[in-house]
């Protein structure tokens, strides 16, 4: 079993769908807290879409375990007045507040920061929106893949001029989000050790898209440049690019500091003649040249399997990386060695997921379980919170919970 983790003893509620909301609660889960999952009686839709989107009838959602593992479920009809009593007394009750519900739902449910603080003025509540928790657009409708993807710039950025726009993979924006919050979250909780005092952190899907595109906002915020995507053919810098071996296979070459690798590169491939050439003599020129550039490289390229190359590279100390499809990666010994990979401890043995992004080696702790069922620790944590048996049963008959 893993250790208890950095945040032993704190407790989380989370009140939140799809991905932002569960991931920040997830990974906080994996870090030793306990998070308490409040649902709607039907469920997180996250729960169903796996296997309403791709037509397969299999009885797990690995999306949803990655995002939901260890927590406990506790299913509450929240437009009840007794099931809002119920989340209010959790909510009282905990270290943390986590939710990507939109702001007029949460005013409506007597969820906001303002009305929750009252009661526990030590709460750090953490809300992740599309666009911010104010404003005319805190309440629209937004995913990742509208806010972070598209408004965010990120999409744009990655599409060479004339290109079809390419796909987001499920759930990008809404972990770097969901990354983002834990940080903040964490950060909120120090302030708290020192004042004793909560506050409200806020996330926003877009914001994230715009910090991930730094580097390119920054420049059209200072320097006012046009920012155009590039194919690479047209790369600032070729030696640090995308290049096909002869046996199909892609590789990026990482010689960033243009100037000081390109000897190396030159010496690797056997083409010292290349330092001779006007057109490549520093980094500068082999930016502008960088088309006739990439062509002779490909030409050479061709000429060895990736395996081949690697061996080259390696040896001539020529940075590179190999491009890995998702298959690959899976079963690539580095991302094991790196730590990618864990195992959740569950009641038919452990099973491998994805690991969150961070290890602890002074407090180390890990996943906890697999998610739990839809409500299934409802009458658990209510006996917690001192419901008998009779009330829980009338909770039932009203409507409360299921």
């Amino acid at each position: 079993m893993p250790g208890a983790g950095p945040l032993e003893g704190i407790r989380v509620v989370e009140l939140g769908f799809w991905v932002a909301g569960p991931s920040t609660a997830a990974i906080l889960c994996d870090w030793g807290a306990d998070v308490i999952k409040i649902e709607p009686p039907n469920g997180d839709p996250f729960r169903g879409l796996f296997a309403s989107a791709t037509g397969w009838a299999i009885p797990i959602n690995p999306p949803f375990e990655l995002d939901n593992r260890g927590k406990r479920s506790v299913a509450l009809n929240l437009d009840t007045s007794e099931g809002r009593e119920i989340a209010r007394a959790l909510i009282d009750g905990a270290d943390v507040f986590v939710t990507n519900i939109r702001p007029k739902v949460l005013d409506a449910s007597g969820l906001s920061y303002d009305q929750l603080r009252e009661s526990n003025p030590g709460l750090v509540y953490c809300q992740i929106t599309g666009y911010g928790p104010e404003g005319p657009n805190r309440d629209r409708a937004a995913y990742d893949i509208g806010a972070f993807w598209s408004r965010g710039g990120v999409a744009a950025a990655l599409t060479p001029k004339g290109a079809p726009l390419p796909q987001q993979r499920g759930g990008m924006g809404d972990h770097v989000a969901g990354s983002n919050a834990v940080g903040a979250i964490c950060a909120a909780l120090v302030a708290r050790s020192r004042t004793g005092e909560g506050q409200r952190v806020a996330v926003s899907l877009l914001r994230s898209g715009v910090y991930v595109m730094g580097w390119d906002v920054s420049l059209a915020l200072r320097l006012k440049l046009p920012i155009e995507p590039y194919d690479r053919y047209h790369a600032v810098n070729p030696i640090i690019d995308c290049y096909q071996a002869g046996d199909g296979r892609w590789f990026w070459l990482l010689l960033l500091q243009g100037d000081r690798h390109w000897p190396d590169l030159c010496r690797a491939i056997e083409r010292e003649d290349l330092q001779r050439d006007p057109r490549f003599a520093d980094i500068a020129l082999r930016g502008q040249n960088a088309p006739a550039l990439v062509e002779e490289l490909d030409r050479v390229f061709a000429t060895k399997s990736l395996e081949e190359w690697g061996k080259v590279f390696d040896r001539e100390d020529v940075w590179w990386a190999p491009v890995k499809s998702i298959n690959e990666v899976v079963d690539d010994p580095v991302a094991h060695e790196a730590g990618a990979f864990v195992e959740v401890p569950g009641p038919d043995g452990p099973t491998l997921m994805v690991a969150t992004p961070a290890d602890f080696y002074g407090t180390p702790g890990g996943p906890q379980g697999l998610p739990p069922e839809l409500g299934q620790h409802t009458e658990e944590v209510l006996l917690e919170l001192g419901y008998d048996w009779d009330r829980i049963v009338a909770l039932k008959e009203g409507g409360a919970i299921p």
